[in-house]
């Protein structure tokens, strides 16, 4: 009987495994593992490469085409030099779904205010977060079918996190070179911003830059950044 019971199991166990790999292949697979599992805002696994190094003679791809690299000359963007505030007052960066821009704030002076493309195929979370890492670049990759995209050199990267948002969920403040859709949703989840404005914010906001990149520490916090409102449907 416990041999009958085993192989009975074992068969279970095989047709479960057999209608996931289904359920993952199909058109509408992805979106049911991910609400069993949800998953990350930029790849696939996660944060895959916290190196910050620019990635030479790559192409990405991004809602079935081609992404050339060289319409932006990534490679030449400046290094960023950290802006020391203009006062000691803290700084904070805010994100307004409803109007798809970014507020970036010295105490009560307004340093930048920037249009961004939030979450179209994933929700940007709503809350406050601290900016945990900062990347010159870095590769990103996810979604499926239409929406699949894998870029590598994404530039001026700041991932945020909080209790409900763990740093493996990915999300982040970047520069997007693949789209100049800005002012609408266009993302995973993360906040795309211009190159040219990415740059600026990355070199103002903390921890302050050492490198391609740059850890908050207890020393060098980072910035704290506050998601609010719903995105235009």
């Amino acid at each position: 009987k416990k041999k009958a019971f085993d192989i009975v199991v074992r068969r279970l166990f095989l047709v479960l495994v057999a209608c996931f790999i289904i359920v993952g292949l199909s058109p509408f697979g992805s979106k049911i593992i991910q609400r069993i599992n949800p998953s990350c805002a930029n790849s696939i696994s996660c944060i895959k490469d916290l190196s910050g190094k620019f990635e030479s003679n790559q192409e990405g791809v991004f809602m079935g085409r081609k992404v050339s690299l060289s319409s932006r000359d990534l490679a030449q963007l400046p290094v960023p030099k950290q802006v020391l505030g203009e006062t000691s007052a803290p700084k904070h960066i805010s994100v307004d779904l409803s109007n798809q821009r970014l507020y970036a704030y010295e105490g009560d002076k307004k340093m930048f205010d920037f249009p961004v493309s939030t979450g179209k195929w994933g929700r940007t979370p709503t809350g406050e977060y601290k900016i945990w890492v900062k990347l010159r670049y870095t590769r990103m990759s996810g979604g499926s079918g239409n929406d699949y995209y894998n870029l590598p050199n994404v530039p001026y990267v700041m991932f945020f996190y909080n209790n409900e948002a763990s740093k493996g969920r990915g999300f982040s403040l970047h520069g997007a070179y693949w789209h100049n859709n800005f002012g609408y949703p266009m993302s995973h989840g993360c906040v795309n911003i211009r190159p040219e404005d990415a740059a600026k914010l990355y070199s103002w906001a903390d921890p302050v830059t050492e490198g391609n990149i740059t850890h908050a520490t207890n020393d060098n916090p980072g910035t704290t950044v506050t998601i609010y409102g719903e995105p235009p449907t």
